[in-house]
Protein backbone atom coordinates (compact mmCIF):
# COMPACT_ATOMS: atom_id res chain seq x y z
CA UNK A 1 0.00 0.00 0.00
CA UNK A 2 1.20 3.52 -0.80
CA UNK A 3 -0.13 7.08 -0.94
CA UNK A 4 -0.73 7.05 -4.71
CA UNK A 5 -2.35 3.63 -4.80
CA UNK A 6 -3.95 2.69 -1.48
CA UNK A 7 -5.09 -0.71 -2.77
CA UNK A 8 -2.58 -2.04 -5.33
CA UNK A 9 -4.23 -5.45 -5.68
CA UNK A 10 -7.51 -3.83 -6.77
CA UNK A 11 -5.88 -1.75 -9.54
CA UNK A 12 -4.01 -4.84 -10.72
CA UNK A 13 -7.28 -6.78 -10.99
CA UNK A 14 -8.93 -3.95 -12.93
CA UNK A 15 -6.00 -3.74 -15.35
CA UNK A 16 -6.42 -7.46 -16.11
CA UNK A 17 -9.97 -6.93 -17.39
CA UNK A 18 -10.62 -6.65 -21.13
CA UNK A 19 -10.97 -2.99 -22.17
CA UNK A 20 -12.95 -1.73 -25.16
CA UNK A 21 -13.43 1.79 -26.52
CA UNK A 22 -17.12 2.63 -26.90
CA UNK A 23 -16.37 4.51 -30.14
CA UNK A 24 -14.87 1.34 -31.61
CA UNK A 25 -17.86 -0.76 -30.51
CA UNK A 26 -20.16 1.70 -32.32
CA UNK A 27 -17.83 2.07 -35.35
CA UNK A 28 -17.70 5.81 -34.75
CA UNK A 29 -21.47 6.10 -34.41
CA UNK A 30 -23.68 6.40 -31.37
CA UNK A 31 -25.30 2.92 -31.18
CA UNK A 32 -24.19 -0.70 -31.00
CA UNK A 33 -25.98 -3.97 -30.38
CA UNK A 34 -24.51 -6.36 -27.84
CA UNK A 35 -25.64 -9.97 -27.59
CA UNK A 36 -25.54 -11.93 -24.35
CA UNK A 37 -26.94 -15.41 -24.74
CA UNK A 38 -30.39 -15.01 -26.28
CA UNK A 39 -30.71 -11.37 -25.20
CA UNK A 40 -29.97 -8.35 -27.40
CA UNK A 41 -28.92 -5.08 -25.75
CA UNK A 42 -28.39 -1.61 -27.18
CA UNK A 43 -25.39 0.45 -26.16
CA UNK A 44 -25.90 4.18 -26.71
CA UNK A 45 -23.45 7.07 -26.41
CA UNK A 46 -25.35 10.19 -25.34
CA UNK A 47 -24.62 13.77 -26.43
CA UNK A 48 -23.12 14.27 -22.97
CA UNK A 49 -20.67 11.44 -23.61
CA UNK A 50 -22.31 9.00 -21.18
CA UNK A 51 -23.14 5.37 -21.88
CA UNK A 52 -26.60 3.81 -21.64
CA UNK A 53 -27.15 0.06 -21.96
CA UNK A 54 -30.76 -1.03 -22.50
CA UNK A 55 -32.51 -4.30 -23.19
Amino acid sequence: MNAQNPNPSKSYAVSMLPAHKAEELTNGGKLAHIELGEQLYTLRITRAGKLILTK
